[in-house]
C-alpha cells in the first residue's frame, strides 16, 4: 500500500468526493485508510470509568484506499510509484512529475 499515516490525500469518488485531509491511520490488511474529517459518522459512547463521558460522538470511519489519491504540491491529486536510489533506498515519487512525496 503506497499511502501511509501522515500523508495528505484527496477523496476521488463517493459522497465525500473532493474533500482533503490527513491520513490518521492506515489498515493495510483491509486496504483501508482513515482520513481526518472525511467519512465521519455518529456513534453512541458508553461511559468508561470516570474518564470518558457517555453520549453521541463523531467517529472517523475507514475508506477504501482505492478512492483516495496522494496530493503532490505541484500537480495536485496523483498516483505514486516507487523508485530505488543508487544507495538502495526506496522512495515514493509522484507519477506525473517525479517529485518525491
Amino acid at each position: 500500500m503506497k499511502i501511509h499515516k501522515g500523508d495528505e490525500v484527496q477523496v476521488l469518488s463517493g459522497k465525500h468526493r473532493g474533500k482533503t485531509g490527513e491520513v490518521i491511520r492506515a489498515i493495510p490488511e483491509r486496504r483501508q485508510v482513515v482520513v481526518s474529517g472525511v467519512n465521519v459518522s455518529k456513534r453512541s459512547q458508553r461511559a468508561q470509568r470516570a474518564t470518558l463521558q457517555a453520549g453521541i460522538i463523531d467517529k472517523d470511519m475507514p475508506l477504501p484506499v482505492a478512492v483516495v489519491a496522494l496530493i503532490c504540491a505541484k500537480d495536485g491529486p496523483t498516483r505514486a510509484r516507487y523508485e530505488i536510489d543508487k544507495d538502495g533506498t526506496k522512495n515514493r515519487v509522484c507519477a506525473k512529475c517525479g517529485a518525491r512525496l
